[in-house]
């Protein structure tokens, strides 16, 4: 039984624990995923969801937003978007004869970036602040974003013709890359079997608030990290930067990324404390995306590549005790 020492907080566990099991009512035989994506939102980061089109990215980022009642906005990035189409800008009132600022889709709780690497570099850059700082400067002026801010950006990595690769400094603000991949064949089936027409997504019902997931965030800050822990959040890191296959490896902001998102692991798993467990689980999907293959020239081969050096490098790193 769970004591006061290693239980966090009851009602965060429940949070989440609701959150997860609801999308997986809609997204079948991913829950291994959807617990990823789950964490990502409580420990205050940003998704990435790389895959081929049709394998239910979407449905995804959609079932968080329904599960806690948030707002979400979609956008379909396109080689002509602007920054102004993601930010808003001032408008001219002609009734009240002053410009007024028309907030634009960035303005909201959960936003989708639906095919992120079809928008030119400009149109990425004006992610970059909202991402990092929670905050967007429009014409010299700052405004503060309502949090929770979620950041859900899907790309196929197969496709190339009319895409932009993502620079390191937006990479560097996803807190997680994963994928979904086709369903087990026996769910695919049983999918197949019970869709008659109807999307479960759009009875999906909330299970959890703002506030829910404010307090579990709150929980995550409050899950234990001792030295051993972080030393060994730290030697992969290290480990990363000395690895002869990468020309590129983790920055300091990745191993703060890295150490957090293992403390919001340590919560789902319902424990007040982070242990190395909670590190292997998170560290591909935290920091393949973070480090770049020597010698890479294809987006497909370096993102497997990577994934594979970071596993071997957590192979061969001491656990400590």
């Amino acid at each position: 039984m769970a004591t006061a020492e290693t239980a966090p907080s009851t009602d965060a566990r429940a949070t989440v624990a609701r959150i997860i099991d609801n999308v997986a009512s809609v997204l079948r035989g991913k829950r291994s995923e959807i617990e990823l994506a789950t964490l990502a939102l409580i420990a205050d980061g940003h998704l990435l969801i790389e895959d081929v089109p049709g394998v239910g990215k979407t449905t995804l980022a959609r079932a968080l937003a329904r599960s806690v009642g948030l707002e979400l906005t979609r956008i379909q990035f396109t080689s002509d978007l602007m920054p102004a189409d993601v930010l808003g800008g001032s408008v001219y009132d002609q009734t009240r004869g002053q410009f007024e600022l028309r907030r634009g889709p960035i303005f909201t709780h959960v936003l989708l970036a639906d095919e992120i690497n079809r928008t030119t570099p400009k149109t990425q850059s004006a992610l970059l602040e909202a991402m990092g700082e929670r905050r967007v400067s429009i014409e010299g002026e700052t405004h503060e974003l309502a949090p929770p801010f979620f950041v859900v950006a899907t790309q196929n990595p197969e496709e190339f013709f009319g895409t932009y690769p993502l620079p390191e400094s937006q990479l560097d603000r996803f807190l997680l890359r994963i994928r979904l991949g086709y369903p087990p064949p026996e769910v695919e089936r049983e999918v197949l079997r019970q869709r008659r027409g109807g999307d479960p997504l759009e009875a999906l019902g909330e299970v959890a608030t703002a506030d829910d997931v404010r307090a579990a965030q709150r929980a995550v800050d409050d899950v234990r990290a001792e030295d051993p822990f972080l030393e060994y959040v730290h030697e992969i890191v290290l480990a990363t930067r000395a690895s002869p296959l990468l020309e590129l490896g983790a920055s300091t902001r990745a191993a703060l990324a890295f150490e957090r998102a293992a403390r919001a692991h340590a919560l789902i798993a319902g424990r007040s404390f982070a242990t190395p467990d909670d590190v292997k689980r998170v560290a591909v999907a935290a920091l393949a995306h973070r480090v770049r293959v020597r010698g890479a020239r294809d987006a497909a081969v370096d993102r497997a590549d990577a994934e594979r050096v970071i596993r071997d490098l957590l192979a061969s790193i001491p656990v400590p005790v």
